[in-house]
């Protein structure tokens, strides 16, 4: 009985391993440069991944469905914080099956869904197998301007400089891949679990339909305590204008008009320090004077390499609808630019 049990562990294992090998074999890779990209010179090294759950605010949880999904690949160049210091650990090619895929099928349930409808105040927890746990917004997964940025990598291949002919060290397990992340703090290795959630707080009230929708400032916390007030006479002399399609999931084109405001990577600095821990771990929840609320992750405001900056836009003169607002340049829909800010709070989960 035990070596008829060991053949078919071994069958098992042969065909789990088969089938990473043919799903990434499907990347085309150049050892011969006979072709121009300078990102496919060298093999790519399957990396042994576990069993994916998502659970949550999902009115269907359970496993992932790898062999349903498409692979999809990353280049990036990864770089974490030690002692407080950058410190460069590679550039690897990637290739797996991107969140937003991998999510798909699994539809959302909220448990506020009564109150407040909206989705943009849905963010994930992602845990791997050593219990370490970090966080992405709702929107950086679904409402980005570039999708399949964000991956579950099955496979790894360094990008070797030609002159240094560094060879950095592989990972030897899956991992989490956040393309724009800047410091990849996020990038954790052997993701086990998916857990989808509403932002939560009984004590802010929704009020539909409020007029005028105003605050002449808004309070910014961090984990309760107030540490800042952004009014009109705060400094926004650093103020910089972008220019946009700026565009709703619902009514379509807003208006192409440029948008000038403090980047909220600037505005959120002396509120909560930039280390490791809020990398992974901080969401931030913009809330305005009605209650409509928005969560972006603390990363992704402040962490960017693509130089896509949230604005925070002051304008006294709005007596409706002001006199702060959010401007989300990472983004391809407008449903995020939250208007009549009155709060925001930082909290790590």
């Amino acid at each position: 009985m035990m070596k008829c049990n060991l053949i078919l562990f071994c069958v098992a294992l042969f065909f789990t391993m088969s089938f990473c090998v043919a799903q990434n074999s499907n990347i085309n890779v150049d050892t011969e440069n006979k072709t121009n990209s300078f990102f496919d010179d060298t093999e790519i090294v399957n990396l042994p991944y576990s069993k994916l759950t998502v659970c949550g605010e999902v009115s269907n949880p359970g496993d992932v469905d790898f062999n349903k999904l498409q692979i999809r690949e990353l280049v990036v160049k990864e770089t974490v914080l030690e002692n407080g210091e950058d410190k460069f650990v590679g550039a690897f090619r990637y290739v797996g099956y991107s969140l937003s895929d991998i999510l798909n099928p699994f539809i959302i349930n909220k448990a506020n869904a009564e109150a407040f409808p909206p989705l943009i105040d849905l963010y994930v927890e992602i845990e791997n197998d050593n219990g370490e746990k970090v966080v992405l917004s709702w929107g950086e997964i679904y409402y980005a301007n570039r999708l399949n940025e964000i991956i579950f990598a099955t496979g790894v291949a360094r990008i070797i400089p030609d002159k240094s002919k560094e060879m950095w060290d592989l990972p030897q397990t899956s991992k989490l891949i956040v393309g724009n992340d800047l410091i990849t703090a996020r990038n954790i290795s052997n993701p086990v679990k998916i857990t989808v959630k509403s932002w939560a707080n009984d004590d802010i009230a929704i009020i539909k339909g409020k007029k005028p929708l105003y605050s002449p400032e808004a309070d910014v916390y961090n984990a309760g305590q107030l540490v800042k007030t952004i009014n009109q006479e705060s400094d926004f002399s650093k103020s910089k204008t972008l220019h946009t399609i700026f565009y709703g999931k619902g009514r379509g084109l807003h208006s192409t008009k440029p948008f000038t405001g403090l980047s909220m990577a600037g505005v959120l600095s002396d509120a909560a320090d930039f280390n490791s821990v809020n990398l992974q771990k901080c969401l931030v929840t913009v809330v305005a004077d009605d209650g409509y609320r928005t969560v972006y992750s603390y990363s992704e405001l402040c962490n960017r390499n693509d130089q896509s900056e949230v604005l925070l836009i002051c304008n006294p003169e709005l007596t409706d609808n002001g006199i702060f607002r959010l401007f989300p340049s990472c983004d391809f829909f407008s449903d995020r630019a939250i208007k009549g800010i009155s709060r925001i709070y930082l909290a790590n989960i």
